[in-house]
């Protein structure tokens, strides 16, 4: 169809040429079909020219969803919905529909009536504010669920908006809060300080953040709120009101407020304590300290506060800084660790020493605390009550082992070379770790080499490690055990087995503190405190020249000789009862002791093990005792079937007169005043010890 000829002629007076000049999106229709549209119409849907769409019903052109908007009646006229000015989305020839404001009128011709129409293509402003719908929504849902109390309020102090959690807060529904002024929801005194902060921030112009108040609601429930104003302004810039942001910190307060109370009740705590306290940071400045730093430490709180340790004036050897420095490296607890202060004002000062990590609520590290305790009085009496029982783990009573207690206490500070010798089973790596662990060297390593359990070559890699390629199997570096236990203690247990060879490399260590590994030529420096301990005769064996004599005496600067058990039988119930304790604790038993019928056999076996043995068979009773007290029936054969005599029982077991009201003393201390736990703890009949308690008239104050 010819384009000119397709257009119908609607009215004389209007010229086509003018309609096709015009800007807009020009259309006409005839009883519901185009009768004209010009070429911005063509274009703006996709059209070539007016003859793809001349006759064609109008509504083909309209989304389906949207024609109601555009039907027409029978007579051409509009719909009852139809809206002059309006959004509609309008198919363009590729299917894709397009955004288009339409603008219609009707119009009467001689030939009939028309719809004379134009479209305006909107897409993007429709995407746009759909956008900002969205947005809007989005906003919407952030601002309600926020904990924080988001509100508004115009000058006059009535509500113009309010977020979900000022409704939970108030327990109102939003609807009862539009509107309303802020005064009807509370107390008037929580009025009058409202307004006081309004008017402030009104006439400064100035914010307010984090004011804190206790309000009162309309239903008497007393809340504390944590309030910020700021101005609001209209689109002008004029002021409008004030924006509200309000969190209820009711329970925080409360926290608070206990906190406090429990710091108070703490700080009250740290001043009272008799011991000084000190709290330092990982990098040992001081956070806390309290009063009896003076008292002990002779320094005051104000003086070392925010100070580094190490900088501060203490008038001793600061030796409990070095506590403090390995509990920050390693974040492992020390307790009772004792110094002597070399205080200048005192100095026989002897203190006890305890230290742990700090960490938070999340265990992370923080620093550490320390408790420092004088026990310059009390040495003599812990000295006293040590040298009755024990030293470290080594137990006994023995004069033997008195002398050996006093003995390993004047060497433990020092670097000497100690020679332990006794039977197997005596004790002698007890000993060794005694010394270390007593000594200035306790916080270092403690390393053990069995000489007797390894070959010559490999006892030399041992001690002294290999490089790379020394020896086939040596694929890498090594260190040694006199490495590893650098700044420490190395133990050399059965010393009398090593070859001459080794016994050539050791003396070089002891006399130059230098060793080389094997492979390698270059001399390495160590400072080991050495340990060693034999149950051969070294004596003899220098004699026959399986020994050096040089490094027996480099050895032997100070031997200590363990006794065997049978020259210390009187200890054997202060064993029994040291390893009774300890494996309670590992079987989850409470086992009271042994009968007095196993305590004879015990004082009547030689005890070839020595100690040792006792320990094992002790466990061995154990494994088979469900009751309170070890029988005859639970302790080995070789030791149940001994058969002494009534009285070599009672000579072995009887109580000593010169110490016999001291021993019952002591027994009873351990068993709470337990009679019959005291007698089968010292190997008496519950008869015998009640007739002593009233021979010797001990009364229970005295325990």
């Amino acid at each position: 169809m010819n384009e000119g000829k397709a257009q119908k002629q609607v009215n004389k007076n209007i010229s086509p040429a003018l309609l096709e000049e015009a800007y807009a999106a020009l259309y006409i229709i005839q009883d519901g079909l185009i009768s004209y549209v010009n070429q911005q119409f063509c274009d703006l849907l996709g059209y070539k020219n007016s003859g793809e769409l001349i006759d064609r019903p109008f509504l083909d052109l309209v989304h389906p969803s949207d024609r109601f908007l555009v039907k027409l009646d029978e007579s051409g006229t509009k719909s009852k919905d139809f809206q002059d000015s309006h959004p509609v989305r309008f198919l363009r020839k590729s299917g894709k529909s397009q955004w288009m404001m339409v603008k219609e009128i009707f119009s009467v011709y001689q030939e009939g009536t028309a719809i004379v129409g134009c479209l305006f293509d909107v897409t993007r402003l429709k995407n746009n504010m759909e956008y900002l719908d969205a947005s809007l929504r989005r906003y919407e849902t952030i601002l309600n669920d926020v904990e924080v109390q988001l509100g508004e309020m115009d000058l006059e102090g009535n509500i113009t908006f309010v977020n979900d959690a000022v409704c939970k807060m108030w327990k109102l529904p939003r609807a009862e809060l539009l509107g309303k002024n802020y005064e009807k929801y509370v107390s008037d005194e929580t009025k009058k300080r409202f307004s006081e902060v309004y008017r402030n921030v009104f006439k400064t112009r100035l914010p307010v953040k984090n004011i804190i108040f206790e309000v009162t609601d309309h239903k008497g429930v007393v809340r504390t709120i944590e309030k910020s104003i700021s101005l609001a302004r209209d689109a002008e810039g004029l002021i409008s009101g004030f924006h509200m942001v309000t969190r209820d910190i009711t329970e925080r307060k409360e926290a608070e407020n206990k906190l406090i109370e429990h710091r108070s009740r703490l700080e009250a705590i740290f001043g009272s304590v008799k011991d000084a306290i000190i709290t330092v940071d990982p990098d040992l400045r001081v956070i806390e300290a309290n009063k009896s730093m003076d008292n002990i430490c002779g320094i005051t709180v104000g003086q070392i506060v925010d100070r580094q340790f190490f900088e501060c004036k203490f008038p001793c050897s600061r030796a409990c800084g070095e506590v403090l420095r390995q509990i920050l490296e390693n974040e492992v607890a020390v307790k009772e660790y004792k110094i002597e202060c070399e205080h200048q004002l005192r100095p026989q000062q002897v203190v006890s020493v305890s230290s742990s990590p700090l960490r938070d609520g999340h265990g992370n590290f923080m620093g550490a605390v320390m408790v420092i305790r004088d026990i310059t009085l009390l040495r003599d009496v812990e000295r006293e009550l040590r040298e009755r029982n024990q030293f470290q783990n080594l137990v006994g009573r023995n004069k033997t082992m008195q002398n050996i207690y006093r003995l390993l206490e004047d060497l433990a500070n020092l670097d000497t070379t100690v020679l332990i010798t006794g039977e197997s089973g005596t004790g002698k790596e007890l000993v060794a770790r005694a010394l270390h662990y007593s000594g200035n060297r306790a916080f270092k390593p403690f390393t053990t080499v069995n000489c007797s359990a390894l070959a010559e070559s490999l006892l030399e890699s041992e001690l002294f490690g290999h490089v790379k390629g020394a020896f086939t199997g040596a694929i890498k570096d090594r260190l040694g055990r006199f490495e590893t236990a650098n700044g420490g203690t190395i133990f050399l247990d059965e010393i009398g087995d090593i070859s001459p060879l080794i016994q050539l490399k050791l003396l070089r260590v002891l006399q130059e503190k230098e060793f080389e590994r094997v492979g390698e030529s270059t001399s390495r420096k160590v400072d080991a405190r050495v340990i060693a301990s034999t149950n051969k005769d070294l004596r003899e064996k220098v004699k026959n020249g399986e020994f050096r004599q040089d490094l027996y005496y480099r050895l032997k600067v100070v031997e200590v000789v363990l006794p065997s058990l049978q020259e210390r039988l009187e200890d054997i119930p202060l064993l029994v009862d040291h390893f009774r304790v300890i494996f309670n604790q590992r079987f989850g038993k409470n086992i009271e002791g042994i009968s007095r019928e196993v305590l004879g056999r015990f004082m009547d076996y030689s005890w070839p093990g020595n100690v040792r043995e006792l320990e094992h068979v002790i466990e061995h009773a154990f494994v088979l005792c469900h009751s309170g007290l070890i029988t005859i029936e639970q302790i080995p054969a070789e030791i149940r079937n001994i058969t002494p005599s009534e009285s070599q029982i009672r000579q072995k077991t009887k109580l000593k007169a010169p110490r016999e009201k001291e021993e019952i003393i002591n027994a009873l201390k351990k068993t709470g005043w337990n009679k019959a736990k005291a007698a089968r703890l010292l190997g008496i009949g519950r008869r015998t010890i009640y007739r002593k308690i009233d021979v010797h008239r001990i009364e229970k104050e005295q325990v």
